[in-house]
């Protein structure tokens, strides 16, 4: 009887449930601009933005870090003789530029958006509010952190491992252009191998690219897992909101 219940009584199933419930998702710029060598690249947009619909869907509440590679890089205008404080604003402007993209592509999917930056600028985004990025991810909407930590020397790394733990987001969602963790370059090496478990002091001790050393350290202290897998590949976004094992796991034990 209670069989005939679970299947004709509007139960979801749980194999269907996503098995994370709040999460942070972190883009490069460079995913942003796909094939072009710079700039936004609408039709990259247009798939994150169909990719996060489906999982708000179900219940997800979505978080997106979005770097400004694509545009503006601090390191490198530093390394040119750039002051690396004004390089780095420069850069924390370009994910602005950015966010404001991904928020018009997901609401042109009807997704509800508001971009929170670090950096006021009332004009075009909210500032970020801990409080109010929390109320909006309860009442369904995605929340796009811009402009990084709003100060200088801070990647964007480090500010989806910072603002994971101000949410209390259960994983970072790190989309990538490989599809996971390897020893070594993977497209410059063919005998590279991939990692599909790992802990954060093998990421550290071994000098693994996965995130910066003070992002790894953050999300290490809090215990706040990472999952890196491969953006291009499409239904990743979902299939790693549902538990599939796909990419490189990093942190304690699933």
């Amino acid at each position: 009887m209670c069989r005939t219940i679970m299947k004709t009584g509007g139960y979801s199933n749980f194999m269907d449930q996503p098995k994370y419930k709040r999460i942070i998702l972190k883009l490069s710029g460079e995913a942003l601009a796909g094939s072009l060598s710079y700039g936004i690249n609408q039709e990259i947009v247009n798939i994150i933005s169909s990719q996060v619909r489906e999982i708000v869907r179900k219940g997800v509440e979505v978080a997106i870090v979005v770097g400004g590679g694509n545009i503006w890089r601090g390191v490198a205008g530093s390394a040119k003789g750039m002051d690396r404080a004004t390089a780095d604003y420069m850069g924390m402007l370009a994910t602005v530029m950015n966010s404001l993209a991904l928020q018009d592509g997901l609401e042109k999917h009807g997704v509800d958006t508001r971009v929170q930056s670090a950096i006021e600028m009332r004009q075009v985004a909210e500032p970020y509010i801990r409080r109010r990025a929390i109320r909006h991810l309860e009442k369904g909407r995605v929340v796009i952190f811009a402009a990084g930590t709003g100060n200088p020397y801070f990647s964007t790394d480090t500010t989806a491992a910072l603002r994971a733990a101000e949410i209390e987001a259960e994983v970072i969602l790190m989309a990538k252009q490989v599809d996971g963790v390897y020893d070594s370059d993977p497209l410059k090496n063919p005998g590279a191998k991939k990692f599909t478990e790992l802990n954060y002091i093998q990421v550290l001790n071994q000098g693994l690219k996965v995130m910066d050393s003070t992002a790894a350290s953050l999300c290490m202290d809090n215990k706040i897992p990472l999952i890196v897998f491969n953006l291009n590949e499409e239904g990743n976004i979902k299939k790693v909101v549902m538990g599939e094992r796909i990419g490189t796991y990093v942190g304690g034990v699933q």
